[in-house]
């Protein structure tokens, strides 16, 4: 029961680190836009039904957020880079 804990902990550690290295990367990239970057990739996910993508870049533009303090989170910006992705999809 012990080891079936632990996996279930381990993966979860694995998931965390994987997202906060994607956010690493893009702040290293390009830490103004890093955010905005995130939330299209967000979008591109959510478009294609890839669920589990969705909730990664999602979880990297919060991490974008919460490490740049460069990182610009304009909610306008977002919702027309939603809309030039979502245009693009159809």
């Amino acid at each position: 029961m012990l080891s079936k804990i632990r996996q279930c902990l381990e993966h979860s550690q694995a998931i965390r680190r994987r997202w906060q290295a994607d956010a690493r990367a893009l702040v290293a990239v390009d830490e103004v836009n890093a955010y905005c970057e995130a939330q299209r990739r967000a979008t591109r996910a959510r478009v294609r039904a890839d669920r589990a993508a969705f909730y990664h870049w999602a979880k990297v533009a919060a991490e974008v957020a919460r490490i740049a303090p460069l990182a610009e989170m304009d909610i306008d910006v977002v919702r027309a880079v939603v809309a030039e992705e979502e245009r693009r999809r159809t």
